[in-house]
């Protein structure tokens, strides 16, 4: 699924660009149609205010942004978990069905790091594609003795196969838990007012006109990275899910 913001760098780069345009037109209109004596209290209001409204914003933004960050953590975490207790489960089973649970939960391990790894494109479509038939032949194994035997330790392996494969539909919903375009084009016209503001109460061209929309290009950037889970540099790293497939490997 494509975002705009997978591209934090050039989201950044851009940004800074319009929000210096942007106090540069301040300072145009500035020029022309300068402020008063008698006005200079109340645009200092006005001014001070909108950059408060702003760094809110950002804030809320950012803290938004380490909650999708975090949930994809947990969600790695939990999946982890809910793989490595199965495989344990799965020795009620006949030892048939067992050996061959426990073979497919190893190879599921490595395309659930893999998801995690894989750039976007026609990898990730491929370990998707052999995640979802996985999927069937996991449940395949689990049930398989369910029929004949309905006891209750076939039912606990039944229940964890279960975990397993909607711990993957939980991590699938919380990387594609985004801050929203609309807040993103909400945050950039309030940034570009503000620039503009800038602009506009400065007496000359000061190097406010860089550092302020450095500033908060800057901080777009990091928002959109955090926020991206294939974009940038900040990115989850699937440590537990790793460990796990290092602990089945068969010795």
């Amino acid at each position: 699924m494509k975002n705009t913001m997978d591209f934090p760098f050039i989201v950044s780069a851009l940004c800074f660009v319009v929000f210096w345009l942007s106090a540069r037109i301040g300072f145009f209109f500035a020029k022309s149609r300068p402020l008063q004596t008698g006005q200079r209290d109340d645009f200092n209001v006005v001014q001070g205010g909108a950059l408060t409204l702003l760094g809110l914003l950002i804030g809320f933004t950012f803290s938004m942004a380490i909650g999708r960050y975090d949930q994809r953590k947990n969600y790695e975490e939990a999946e982890a978990n809910a793989i490595g207790t199965e495989y344990v489960r799965v020795d009620v089973l006949p030892p048939a069905e067992a050996a061959r649970a426990r073979d497919l939960l190893r190879r599921y391990v490595d395309l659930r790091v893999l998801f995690y790894t894989a750039e976007k494109g026609e990898q990730l479509l491929r370990v998707n594609a052999d995640t979802a038939k996985l999927q069937n032949e996991l449940w395949s194994a689990a049930e398989v003795d369910a029929p004949a035997q309905p006891t209750p330790l076939t039912a606990l392996a039944l229940a964890g196969m279960n975990d397993v494969l909607n711990s993957q539909g939980y991590t699938q919903a919380a990387w594609w838990n985004r801050i929203p375009l609309e807040a993103w084009v909400l945050l950039v016209l309030i940034s570009v007012g503000c620039n503009m503001l800038i602009g506009y109460g400065a007496h000359r061209r000061s190097t406010l006109f860089i550092v302020i929309p450095l500033a908060v290009s800057v901080s777009f950037f990091l928002i959109a990275d955090i926020d991206s889970p294939r974009g940038g540099i900040i990115r989850v790293q699937p440590e537990n899910l790793i460990s796990l497939a290092q602990s089945l490997t068969p010795h």
